[in-house]
């Protein structure tokens, strides 16, 4: 799940800081500089009726998603927000303000690079994969995921069809590599994000609208590899190697996914008919969105019960319109069905502070929401991440996700081997210090980043990286096929209801009985107590791998 992956770090941050309040602001309060919100009507509130009353409190809507009663409005009045709070017919109002907090990086997706042994590790490294044999593309035999869920045989009955559609929600995707060029859709592919300076940097371009077909961040570049890298004998290969990539860019350079893109990038997916849609995330800033947590103040209750609506209605309208949507559990190594107190909420504006989590009451979104097939991450022993969470209550099946400590007592113990290799932009890999300014792959990291070229000069690079977000990828990868293999023809290609879908990869997937002892410990890798993990249910479906470990082979060759 990503979050705070970018090494190279902004110094400064800003956010879509939820400032609603219940409280009616006076009539005659002194007008400010003119503010950005993000405003969600109350449900069965007509877009004409909602307007009307964003226009009441004092603001201007500069652009609507009347899909799901989402408005982006302009207001020079400070009280805009407790005002249209006030109103009937709005949930609440979301102000984008400035903040000085400094992303960071994530240390469960890039743990590698952090680990001081790194060095020594790298040096057992080709040994570890040089065992597999030969694939299809030259670097297909360090992807121990494909193994594990047979995609390298699924792609014999069925590779993936040009007329299935996969949205990467994420941080953008990077078109010029050559293992995702000839997959990649121009004509679908939206930036719903677009910098903000205080986050992200200085923009690249006047508008600040990165164009389509560029990752400044480079996860969702990462997680489009995994599903669709076209099998072309160069570089790598992905689950679903012919199906059509979209980029659906919802989050910033620097890691935040705001509500606003989300629901957009969401919106657009359901009307232009794509198949299935990756969501490798949480939305900002709240790890868990609570209805009244006692411990949130009424601004914050409020803005989080406008989140919880407006993601529900984005969800369920992508959902409606045929859309599959696959969410990674994160990589906070609790139980979702149980979770410990948030510490890291909110994770941008106001200093996080401690929140005990009603499960009832409080929802990580979006693999908390509904019709979202939600996965959790395993090695290559098969064993749960130690990162990863999980649990009963959201659980749906588990995929390769890495591990880079997995393997201990063997001679695979932490080697980047362990983690899950896809493609990633060469001027991210840049800025993380790991290639150099002639796109030189630099010393040490030889056995971390691959780069191929093509005889006339195209190169295309490649990294390790673990996580939930890296398991989630290989879900939608065979949710693809499955459409691909059993979807109907539709006006615009093919189709298939994603309940059906839902079904064949529950129905195929490998069944895992818990390991015994129930209770897991993760003592041996260097963790403390607090990733200790229960397994509960039976083979047939429980906490650590839901229905199983996905199988793409059986997917496609199993009848519906």
């Amino acid at each position: 799940m990503s979050k705070r992956f970018t090494a190279g770090a902004v110094a400064t941050a800003t956010a879509l800081a939820l400032t609603v309040t219940g409280v009616v602001g006076t009539a005659n309060a002194e007008p400010t500089a003119t503010r950005e919100f993000t405003v969600v009507a109350e449900a069965g509130v007509s877009a004409d009726a909602a307007i009307a009353a964003i226009t009441a409190a004092g603001g201007t809507v500069v652009s609507r998603t009347d899909e799901v009663g989402l408005f982006q409005v302009t207001s020079d009045r400070t009280d805009f927000a407790s005002r249209a709070t006030a109103n009937a017919a709005l949930l609440g109002a979301a102000e984008r303000k400035a903040i000085g907090r400094k992303p960071k990086l994530d240390r469960v997706e890039q743990e590698h690079l952090l680990a001081k042994a790194q060095a020594k590790a790298q040096t057992k490294a080709k040994g570890a994969v040089a065992k597999r044999g030969k694939k299809m593309d030259p670097l297909d035999e360090k992807l121990w995921g494909l193994e594990m869920i047979r995609a390298d045989e699924a792609r014999k009955v069925e590779p993936g069809d040009r007329r299935v559609t996969v949205g990467i929600l994420d941080t953008g995707v990077d078109a010029s590599n050559p293992d995702l060029a000839p997959n990649f859709s121009w004509s679908l592919s939206r930036n719903f994000a677009p910098d903000i300076p205080e986050v992200d940097g200085e923009c690249e371009v006047a508008s600040c609208l990165d164009p389509v077909g560029t990752d400044d961040g480079g996860h969702g570049t990462h997680v489009a590899g995994t599903i669709g890298a076209a099998a072309n004998g160069f570089g790598l290969s992905g689950v679903a190697p012919n199906v059509t990539l979209v980029e659906l860019k919802g989050g910033q350079d620097s890691g935040y996914f705001f509500l606003d893109p989300v629901v957009n990038a969401l919106v657009h997916a359901g009307n232009v008919g794509l198949d299935v849609v990756n969501m490798s995330f949480y939305v900002d800033p709240w790890l868990y969105n609570c209805t009244a947590n006692p411990a949130d103040s009424p601004q914050a209750q409020t803005e989080q019960r406008a989140t919880i609506e407006a993601m529900k209605r984005a969800l369920e309208f992508a959902h409606r319109k045929g859309v599959t949507l696959v969410g990674s559990l994160g990589n906070n190594h609790e139980d979702l069905g149980a979770p410990r107190t948030d510490i890291s909420s909110p994770d941008y504006g106001a200093d996080p502070y401690d929140r005990p989590i009603d499960n009832a009451t409080c929802w990580d979104l979006p693999v908390e929401g509904p019709h979202v097939i939600g996965v959790s991450a395993v090695g290559p022993s098969g064993k749960k991440a130690d990162y990863s969470n999980y649990g009963t209550e959201q659980i749906s099946v588990a995929a390769p996700g890495g591990w880079f400590r997995d393997g201990f007592g063997t001679d695979t113990y932490r080697l980047d081997a362990n983690m899950i290799l896809s493609t990633y932009p060469k001027h991210v890999l840049q800025e993380e210090g790991s290639v150099d300014e002639n796109g030189n792959i630099v010393e040490g990291f030889e056995e971390s980043v691959f780069k191929q070229c093509k005889a006339n000069g195209d190169c295309g690079y490649y990294t390790y990286l673990q996580g939930t977000s890296m398991a989630s990828p290989h879900v939608s990868g065979v949710a693809a096929l499955i459409v691909s293999k059993f979807g109907k023809k539709t006006r615009d290609g093919l189709g298939m209801d994603p309940a059906k879908v839902e079904r064949q990869l529950y129905r195929t997937a490998a069944e895992r009985a818990c390991p015994e002892p129930r209770l897991q410990t993760y003592t041996n890798e260097g963790r403390d107590a607090e990733f200790n993990a229960y397994c509960a249910g039976d083979s047939k479906f429980n906490g650590f791998y839901g229905h199983g470990i996905i199988d793409a082979y059986a997917a496609v060759k199993t009848r519906r």
